[in-house]
């Protein structure tokens, strides 16, 4: 079922046309997709992007020093420091003045987008975003049961929490949840209303199967992306099956897991009854990160680019499932994001952030600190300490207060990326918080 347009406020409005093209302020007009703002935070030459903006709102250097409690020349050193190292709490201070969308100065904003960023829909299920129950009360989808439709929307109101609650307090009634559609399964006469259940069950493991990953139990959440995987198989729902493999080959790319995950991409394909192209362009992301995950860059930009090519050529498909989510480039560009950190490629990283803004402003807190930490990543890379580790400070801050290991183990990872025999404070102060951590 598709999204309504609901009217939106005028904060609402700001947030989106900050992550947009234009923005006015102060009655003067900024376009922050010129060019030349674009290649300097492509490069990470963020002191020219502040020189940008900072002329066109015909500000000098005093003037925007004096609002930012800085000097004349500390302003026109940040600006010509070129792709090194800044103080990031200065170039927050500025870019917030200046109104620059944060992540054109290797920032993530802090406010929450609220708008519909891309309509393009796809199944619902544990990959990412927060989905509204399709189903209102009363409702019904395949077939008429409604046991089904009743436990389905209990499974999306868990969904609905996971990016603001820690999954080790989710998961217990999601287990809970599962085993009650499993003995409702079984209670099922047979036929159309047993296969609904099968579905609704299937379902329900993946989300405990993504509390599981997110707690970083990574053989429990084998165990329950398998176990959708097999109900999905006896609901007989081709789509479902194929939905369920892709997290499965999702799972196994994080975990470094090229081969495994390559088949079981192919095995979603398999499974696809009838062409979808956003199916089709969702399970070629899966596999640029499949690639990524064995260190093979080129195959995956190959299937990178081809799942942008499929999101370009897609058309109004009707919603293969009742839950949906947004699919369209800002979850491309966020795969390539976590692409370019495995692959040690800042160019990736820089270039993918404007495009997925919608994710690191989303109200999913966990998914976001993922993205920050692919970022930092980007920034080690680069060679620029200070912003990597603030960054991932900031990261590392939600995990913790989320409790999942996920993030925590991320932490951990882009940490080992860096070593020196004196590390600066900025790292110091991030190793006292990752090693004061107990999960």
């Amino acid at each position: 079922m598709r999204a309504t347009h609901k009217p939106m406020h005028a904060a609402h409005i700001r947030a989106l046309l900050t992550l947009g093209k234009l923005y006015e302020g102060d009655g003067i007009r900024v376009n922050w997709a010129s060019r030349a703002i674009g290649q300097a935070a492509t490069a990470g030459d963020y002191g020219r992007v502040v020189r940008l903006a900072r002329e066109n709102r015909r500000q000098t250097q005093r003037q925007l020093g004096e609002a930012c409690g800085a000097s004349q020349s500390a302003i026109s050193r940040m600006e010509s420091r070129g792709t090194g190292s800044y103080d990031m709490k200065m170039l927050e201070a500025v870019a917030r003045h200046l109104e620059i969308p944060l992540h054109l100065v290797g920032l993530a904003q802090k406010e929450q987008s609220v708008g519909p960023m891309e309509r393009r829909n796809f199944l619902g299920a544990a990959a990412a975003a927060v989905a509204a129950p399709a189903l209102p009360p009363g409702a019904t989808s395949r077939h008429a049961d409604g046991s089904a439709d009743r436990v389905r929307l209990a499974t999306t109101a868990y969904r609905q929490l996971d990016g603001t609650t820690p999954s080790h307090r989710l998961v217990v009634p999601v287990r809970a949840h599962l085993e009650l559609v499993q003995h409702l399964a079984r209670g099922a006469e047979g036929g159309k209303a047993r296969e609904r259940l099968d579905e609704a069950g299937s379902e329900a493991a993946s989300l405990a199967g993504w509390l599981s990953w997110d707690m970083g139990d990574m053989g429990s959440a084998r165990t329950w992306y398998g176990t959708a995987v097999t109900v999905a198989k006896r609901s007989s729902h081709g789509l479902l099956v194929a939905y369920q493999l892709g997290s499965l080959a999702q799972l196994e790319a994080h975990a470094g897991n090229r081969t495994r995950a390559l088949a079981h991409v192919a095995s979603a394909r398999y499974h696809l009854t009838s062409p979808l192209t956003v199916a089709e362009a969702w399970l070629l992301m899966i596999e640029g990160m499949a690639h990524a995950s064995g260190g093979d860059a080129s195959a995956a930009n190959q299937a990178l680019n081809a799942a942008d090519e499929a999101v370009d050529n897609m058309a109004e498909e009707a919603p293969p499932w009742p839950w949906v989510f947004r699919f369209g480039h800002a979850k491309i560009a966020a795969a390539r994001l976590t692409c370019g950190a495995w692959l040690s490629l800042p160019e990736w990283i820089a270039s993918a952030q404007a495009t997925a803004g919608g994710v690191l402003t989303s109200g999913h807190e966990k998914q976001r600190a993922l993205a920050l930490l692919d970022i930092a990543q980007g920034h080690i890379a680069a060679g620029r300490l200070d912003a990597a580790f603030t960054i991932g400070r900031s990261a590392l801050e939600s995990g913790l207060r989320h409790r999942s290991g996920r993030i925590v183990e991320r932490a951990r990872v882009l940490r080992r990326s860096y070593r020196a025999t004196t590390p600066p404070q900025v790292v110091r102060e991030f190793d006292e918080r990752l090693h004061s951590t107990y999960m």
